[in-house]
């Protein structure tokens, strides 16, 4: 979790890392809502992504369920599955027999699910299904932390950009202002109105003012990460 740069890196590492130390070995999807939609963000091979897809296509399916319920849908044998419809013989095609779907909870509340899909059939015993689910505990935890982190640097670029507008305009109202002999509310009410005539953001209108004056582009604000 600390190595790796981004979101997208440390998903696919888990990914990989749960289709691996997890027994029996199997294809690992990690699924995650996004903007209330189901999507694999991430997968050990192409063939977790496939039947994965399948259940978003059909709209039911065990991934799907162990999202949207918060707890782990075992399946035992695909062959003889009578649950989410047409899912069970769609996922055969693929070669998949058995598997086991987790959720996945970010802040305590489930957001996703980790999946596992085996080609034999009744591969996920108690011991099986037992280390699954510590681990998709422990992801949950991690998952948890990089998605604060995430937020914090999507905090820390939207402070930045607030602060170089904020930067900018102010130059320009300094420079209206004596312009036009006025104070801060009348400067600011020109510097707005020439925004709506020309249809341009208020921040690019104050950039042309100060560097018409300056023959230069304002110069960046300092600006220091949130510790």
């Amino acid at each position: 979790m600390v190595a790796t740069p981004t979101m997208s890196t440390f998903l696919d590492d888990l990914a990989r890392l749960a289709a691996t130390v997890l027994t029996p070995p199997a294809s690992c999807g990690i699924t995650l809502a996004q903007d209330h939609l189901p999507l694999t963000v991430a997968s050990s091979d192409p063939l977790a992504a496939h039947v994965d897809e399948v259940q978003y296509g059909e709209d039911q399916g065990p991934c799907l369920q162990a999202m949207r319920t918060g707890t782990t849908v075992l399946v035992e044998d695909l062959s003889t599955e009578r649950r989410w419809g047409a899912y069970p013989a769609h996922a055969l095609t693929y070669g998949i027999h058995s598997s086991l779907s987790l959720p996945l909870a970010v802040n305590g509340d489930s957001r996703g699910a980790l999946n596992l899909y085996a080609t034999a059939p009744g591969a996920f015993g108690a011991f099986e299904q037992q280390s699954a689910e510590f681990f998709a505990g422990q992801a949950s935890a991690s998952l948890t932390v990089v998605t604060r982190q995430a937020q914090q640097v999507q905090l820390s670029e939207q402070l930045r950009d607030a602060l170089a507008t904020r930067a900018v305009i102010d130059q320009a109202l300094g420079i209206v202002m004596g312009q036009n002999r006025c104070d801060h509310d009348s400067a600011f009410a020109i510097l707005r109105t020439s925004s709506q005539h020309q249809n341009r953001k208020l921040r690019d209108v104050a950039t042309e003012i100060v560097k018409s004056v300056t023959g230069s582009d304002p110069a960046p604000t300092p600006f220091n990460d949130p510790i």
